[in-house]
């Protein structure tokens, strides 16, 4: 999921504007969707893919402005990294975007070599999510082949006991336990206990991004 071609979305109710953006992203090789406003852009399903969006901070009419927008996106949960324009000099505005996650915040007019730094690294900050992403979801996938047993142990040498506190704690024997052990660690393609701990870490993480969206 996480390698593939990359989408740039472009929201702007300018169309010199999101039209030349869009063609510098095709010519890099992304694929391109362009918006004249945040509604529209609503109305579209987010590529499960890497993606990035680039946003103007004001737009006529009742449409809901770029903060307006970043806000509901971090609401839903859905974490597109966003590159905002703006044809007005505002720090409160600026401020605030960097503050809730903008990977950059550029005024108008740019240099296209601004635009498209901020679009490659958005992309790439997305990119790494989606391996993270993966990486959970592989550990998860192998967790549910551990046996109950064998998850005690995941979870007690998480704790930083060893074989020998751990048989004790469970009322087995040594043997029994670094059998079990064993298994857990080989089911779970780890090595040393660290990776153990590492494994249980990022997947409580994950949980609280998800209970937080």
């Amino acid at each position: 999921m996480s390698s593939g071609q990359a989408t740039v979305y472009v929201v702007d109710d300018e169309i010199q504007i999101r039209t030349a953006i869009g063609s510098l992203c095709e010519e890099t090789g992304h694929q391109v969707k362009l918006f004249a406003t945040t509604e529209e852009f609503l109305a579209e399903s987010v590529s499960a893919g890497p993606s990035c969006l680039v946003l103007d901070v004001r737009f006529p009419g009742t449409s809901p402005t770029g903060l307006e927008l970043q806000r509901r996106l971090a609401e839903t949960g859905v974490p597109i990294p966003i590159v905002f324009i703006s044809g007005h000099s505002d720090v409160r505005v600026s401020v605030e975007a960097m503050k809730s996650g903008a990977v950059e915040f550029l005024p108008k007019p740019f240099r296209e070599q601004e635009i498209l730094d901020a679009i490659r690294h958005g992309i790439e900050r997305d990119r790494r999510r989606l391996e993270r992403e993966d990486r959970v979801r592989e550990a998860r996938q192998r967790v549910e082949t551990l046996t109950a047993r064998e998850r005690e142990i995941m979870l007690l040498m998480a704790e930083g006991l060893v074989a020998k506190q751990i048989a004790a704690r469970l009322g087995v024997s040594e043997v029994t336990a670094k059998v079990h052990r064993a298994r857990m660690m080989r089911k779970l393609e780890l090595r040393t206990p660290i990776e153990v701990v590492r494994l249980i870490d990022s997947m409580e993480r994950d949980t609280k991004t998800r209970a937080g969206s």
